[in-house]
């Protein structure tokens, strides 16, 4: 069965003067336009494309790579708002539609926001929301401690930052736990530090337990190699200045430094760490 709003692998079964026909297992149809056909594509060739309705609401597919597929969340610029609500740039021909009734607040054309990409039962058209709480759930939560994850900022509260992490929950970046510059719309690696009673989940952007070491001690290796081999930071350094150096705590700072000198990379001195050989 063809998706619409995701990537679908289908099989060239014919050409026509508009483009190729593609067909799924079922033998369900859908055009390839011409501009986007392959060169020297073939028939009974499989192809990766998306699929989506035109502006015409004919099933379509493309080779084009859109910012967000269907059942995900995105941070998309609006190109244009009219009486029926908002339209997002997501990459292909058609714009992506927001009724009104699907923003969190009114849209202005020109500014970003996180929104979801869904099928709307009633039309059958691709749709998008920035109400996008009623499309997460910490009810059944499908990550562990210090799992790592992927995860896009979507608000900033007065705790810190809510996350989506992985397309499904919601999570919140305490602002005491970010040492580096972080903003609305980027999409981050993070790891599951607290999975709360109340199915909240506390997100960390550095790794916990053993990962922390060994990620916080490749971190300030690789920059001891950017830095020719020497870091102007020691246990009596600010805070602040290794967070503005390593965008690293104080804590995990001194935890990748003894990483590093058990096992004789580093030397540790009063004005700082030097690599050994270097």
């Amino acid at each position: 069965m063809i998706q619409l709003g995701n990537y679908n692998e289908l099989t060239v079964n014919r050409s026509t003067s508009v483009g190729v026909f593609l067909e799924d297992e079922d033998g369900t149809e859908i055009l390839l336009p011409n501009k986007y056909v392959p060169e020297n594509v073939k028939l009974d060739e499989k192809l990766t494309v998306f699929c989506y309705l035109d502006s015409q609401e004919r099933p379509v597919s493309t080779t084009l790579k859109p910012f967000i597929i269907r059942n995900s969340f995105a941070f998309l610029k609006v190109v244009e708002v009219n009486s029926i609500g908002a339209f997002l740039d997501w990459g292909l021909e058609k714009h992506l539609f927001v009724p009104y009734r699907e923003q969190r607040v009114k849209m202005e054309a020109g500014r970003w926001y996180v929104v979801y990409c869904y099928l709307d039962e009633q039309s059958f058209r691709l749709t998008a929301s920035s109400k996008i709480d009623k499309f997460l759930s910490n009810e059944e939560i499908s990550v562990k401690y210090n799992d790592e994850v992927e995860i896009l900022v979507s608000r900033k509260t007065e705790l810190g930052w809510e996350v989506i992490i992985g397309h499904k929950h919601k999570g919140l970046l305490f602002f005491d736990e970010v040492f580096r510059p972080i903003a609305i719309g980027d999409t981050l690696k993070g790891y599951i530090k607290r999975i709360r009673e109340d199915k909240k989940i506390d997100i960390s952007l550095q790794a916990l337990g053993s990962k922390m070491l060994d990620a916080t001690a490749s971190l300030i290796y690789k920059k001891l190699l950017e830095e020719d081999g020497f870091l102007p930071l020691h246990d009596k350094s600010l805070p602040e200045e290794i967070k503005r150096k390593l965008q690293l705590s104080k804590k995990a700072f001194k935890k990748g430094v003894g990483v590093l000198y058990k096992d004789r990379k580093i030397t540790i001195q009063e004005d700082g760490i030097r690599l050994i050989n270097n």
